[in-house]
């Protein structure tokens, strides 16, 4: 499972939605990249394909962090995915 995690300005919890296949991923990795490089803010619809019923709508000038990562065991054991959680380990 590869997840995409968003985080907003102005707020510290992450949003996060997952993807089956590495491919499908990657392209909403980039539709985000690109709707975050607009002129002019648009609506993002996010669904997650592990739990279907989980829907999310940001808007793209609100996003300030796109993280795209695989899920492992060490993520399920309450470790955060991302670059910080990483480079806090390395201690």
């Amino acid at each position: 499972m590869i997840s995409i995690d968003l985080t907003l300005k102005y707020t510290s919890i992450p949003i996060s939605v997952q993807r089956k296949e590495a491919e499908d991923a990657d392209f909403l990795y980039k539709k985000i990249i690109s709707a975050m490089r607009s002129p002019t803010p648009e609506l993002i619809e996010l669904t997650c394909e592990k739990h279907t019923e989980k829907k999310v709508a940001v808007m793209s000038d609100q996003i300030s962090v796109v993280i795209l990562s695989q899920k492992d065991g060490a993520a399920s054991t309450g470790r955060v995915p991302g670059f910080f959680s990483e480079a806090e380990s390395r201690k």
